[in-house]
């Protein structure tokens, strides 16, 4: 076992880029944090390259990882790591997924160019929990392993397809298996519920501020729209597309 006492370590200076999208891409991995998340990548056999704990913290007797290196480090370079407030001190280092995708009759959630990384993780957990096949990340949507992403979607994208793609692309493979694909949208657009559950369809919701973009909007078959019964403005993306899951998964 290890040991890095120091947080200008070379090799934790190469950790710490993790947390940046830049840094994801030229290593080709990630950084889960936290317990629950660690057990949930041992749990499903996530590729896993290390796992890094503070050396005040007993890790549980419960988790098997005896072909994964285990590195020991002070509490200065487990803070270092950290991109929470308060660390629980337990890190893993993933290998970034190249998931490959067999596209066929199922039930999809397409984001456009979602930028909230908490909205994201929350909106695959939802999907997770409401059996949706897969979550399709479009162009302008924050990338899968931001460390707020992975926080908030707790270990769910480790359990369905979760992939950047084109969304153009993809409702057309939609519409050439005729799965029908709905938008958000306040304009030109029906309400929710006069719409019957589906067993498939594909959902795409857009940016917090601006919606699904007029081009995707354009290629879908029907847009959808949720009543404001109250005096709010709108509601927040993630909610509304836990709305829509489950009215058209049912």
């Amino acid at each position: 076992m290890k040991y890095i006492q120091s947080a200008k370590n070379t090799q934790v200076k190469q950790w710490k880029k993790l947390l940046s999208k830049k840094g994801r891409d030229e290593f080709g991995t990630y950084l889960l944090e936290g317990f629950h998340l660690v057990e949930e990548a041992l749990k499903y056999k996530e590729q896993i390259d290390e796992i890094i704990v503070n050396e005040e913290v007993e890790l549980p007797q419960s988790w098997v990882y005896d072909d994964v290196p285990l590195t020991m480090v002070s509490k200065e370079v487990a803070k270092v790591l950290s991109d929470t407030g308060t660390t629980q001190g337990v890190f893993a280092i993933c290998q970034q997924q190249r998931k490959t995708f067999e596209f066929n009759q199922g039930t999809y959630l397409l984001l456009d160019g979602v930028q909230d990384p908490g909205n994201i993780g929350t909106m695959i957990r939802t999907a997770d929990a409401a059996g949706i096949d897969a979550v399709i990340l479009g162009k302008g949507t924050v990338d899968l392993y931001n460390p707020k992403l992975l926080r908030s979607a707790q270990g769910s994208h480790f359990h369905l397809s979760v992939f950047h793609y084109d969304l153009v692309k993809w409702i057309e493979g939609c519409k050439s298996m005729k799965i029908p694909v709905y938008g958000t949208a306040l304009e030109n657009a029906i309400e929710f519920g006069s719409v019957s559950p589906q067993e498939s369809f594909a959902l795409v919701v857009g940016n917090e501020g601006n919606g699904v973009s007029d081009e995707i909007l354009q290629k879908t078959d029907q847009n959808l729209y949720i009543p404001i019964r109250g005096r709010a403005e709108s509601l927040n993306v993630s909610v509304a597309a836990g709305v829509l899951l489950y009215h058209l998964k049912n």
